[in-house]
C-alpha cells in the first residue's frame, strides 16, 4: 500500500486528471455551436457618460431598431451577435432589479426596455445566436455604484463586490435562459487575487452565475490583450481572444488549453469607431485562415444611434461572410 503522502499525491493527481478531462468535455459541448457558427459580430452599444439622464438613455434604447439590425446581420451571413449590456458609465440596456436594489440609484440607469430579449426575438427566426458582454468590475465612471457595490479596482480580493455582481448576473441569466448562448466578461485582469481561490467567490461561482438560466451557456473571461491567445480559466468554454493586431494572430487548431479558440478584434481604427483599417481582402483572409484551422472569429463594428451598422462596414462584413462560408475544415 502506498505511503500516506504518496497516496495523497496519487489521489490529487487523479482528481486533476479527471477534472481536466471533464473541463475539456464540458467546453467542447458548450462551444460546439460556436465552432459551427464560425464567425459573428460584436457591438458596443454604451451610454456616453455617467451623467447621461435616465430619460435620454431610455429614449436611445427605445429607438434601437432590432429588426433592421437583424436583417443586416442576416445579409452578411453572421452567425451570432455579441452585445454589450453596459460598461463604465453605469447604464445597462436591460432592467435588473438586483442591480437597482444594490446601488440605490433612482431613476434607474438600467433601461426599461429589455433590449436583449427584443434582440433575441428578431435574431432567432433568422438563426442568429445572441451573446452578451459585461465587465467583470463595477462601472468605473459611476462613483455611487462603485461605492455601493464595494468595488476596489486593482489586485484586491473584492469578495463582497463579487458576491453582489454574481447576483446581478444571475438575475439576467435566469430571465433570459436559453435565449442567451454565451457571456464575454471583460476586465479579468487580476485573476490570482480575485478568482483563483478554493472558496467562492471564484471562477467557478462566477461561471455558475452566468449559467444560472442556461447551463449550456458558453463563458469566457478576458485577461486583456495577449499574444498568443490563451485560456484564462478552467471554467471557460472559449477564449476571450481580445486582440488589437489580428495580423499577428496564429491559430494552430480548434482547441487552446482545452477550450474553443476564438479571436475578437475590431474592423475600425478603434473599438466601435473610425473607418475600416484593413482592405476587404485582408480581413477576409485573416478570418478564413482562422476558421480553416478550427477557430472562431468575432469582429467589432461601429453603429449609429439606432443600432445600424454603417455601409462601409456592412460591405466589409459581407466580404468576410462570403470568405468564411467557402472555408472547408
Amino acid at each position: 500500500m502506498p505511503k500516506p503522502n504518496a497516496f495523497c499525491t496519487f489521489i490529487m493527481l487523479t482528481c486533476v486528471f479527471l477534472f481536466t478531462a471533464t473541463r475539456v468535455s464540458a467546453a467542447e459541448n458548450r462551444a460546439d455551436w460556436m465552432y459551427q457558427a464560425r464567425w459573428g459580430v460584436f457591438m458596443h452599444y454604451l451610454g456616453s457618460s455617467a451623467d447621461l439622464p435616465a430619460a435620454e438613455w431610455n429614449r436611445l434604447i427605445d429607438g434601437f431598431d432590432v429588426e433592421s439590425l437583424a436583417k443586416q446581420l442576416q445579409s452578411v451571413g453572421a452567425s451570432y451577435l455579441v452585445i454589450t449590456l453596459g460598461q463604465n458609465s453605469g447604464h445597462y440596456l436591460s432592467p435588473n432589479r438586483t442591480y437597482d436594489s444594490l446601488v440605490g440609484i433612482q431613476p434607474s440607469k438600467c433601461s426599461r426596455r429589455d433590449l436583449v430579449a427584443d434582440l433575441y426575438a428578431a435574431l432567432a427566426p433568422r438563426h442568429i445566436s445572441l451573446m452578451v458582454y459585461l465587465p467583470a468590475g463595477a462601472p468605473d465612471n459611476d462613483p455611487v455604484a462603485m461605492t455601493a457595490l464595494e468595488w476596489a479596482k486593482g489586485p484586491d480580493r473584492n469578495a463582497n463586490f463579487q458576491r453582489k455582481w454574481e447576483q446581478v448576473i444571475a438575475e439576467w441569466s435566469t430571465r433570459w435562459g436559453g435565449r442567451v448562448r454565451g457571456w464575454w466578461f471583460d476586465g479579468c485582469y487580476w485573476p490570482n487575487a480575485m478568482y483563483r481561490s478554493c472558496q467562492a467567490p471564484n471562477f467557478q461561482s462566477f461561471a455558475a452565475a452566468a449559467r444560472k438560466g442556461n447551463p449550456a451557456s458558453a463563458v469566457a473571461f478576458n485577461p486583456g490583450v495577449f499574444y498568443p491567445i490563451f485560456a484564462e480559466s478552467e471554467q471557460e468554454d472559449y477564449t476571450a481572444g481580445e486582440i488589437d493586431d489580428p495580423i499577428r494572430v496564429q491559430c494552430h487548431g480548434r482547441w487552446v488549453d482545452g477550450v474553443q479558440f476564438q479571436m475578437l478584434s475590431y474592423l475600425g481604427s478603434r473599438w466601435s469607431g473610425g473607418e475600416p483599417r484593413y482592405a476587404d481582402a485582408q480581413v477576409a483572409e485573416i478570418s478564413a485562415a482562422i476558421v480553416h484551422r478550427g477557430g472562431v472569429v468575432t469582429w467589432d463594428a461601429p453603429h449609429d444611434s439606432t443600432g445600424q451598422i454603417p455601409g462601409s462596414f456592412l460591405r466589409q462584413l459581407k466580404v468576410i461572410g462570403e470568405a468564411v462560408r467557402k472555408v472547408t475544415r
